[in-house]
């Protein structure tokens, strides 16, 4: 399963929420800011992240997407 910007920062509101912050009104930051994180973190992971199978026919590293 690819990874999802769109979800992850779906979560990271949910999260926040149940901290106390409130993701609507003029100055609220949280949507902005969950997108910037899950943009980042996505990112990060798919730059950077491989799974090596070790063995069978498809043996080798994979790139996370």
């Amino acid at each position: 399963m690819a990874l999802s910007k769109s979800q992850l920062k779906g979560r990271i509101i949910s999260e926040m929420e149940a901290q106390g912050a409130t993701a609507s009104g003029q100055h609220s930051w949280v949507n902005r800011m969950a997108e910037a994180i899950a943009n980042a973190v996505v990112d990060e992971i798919q730059s950077n992240a491989a799974v090596p199978v070790t063995g069978g026919s498809s043996s080798g590293t994979y790139k996370v997407q």
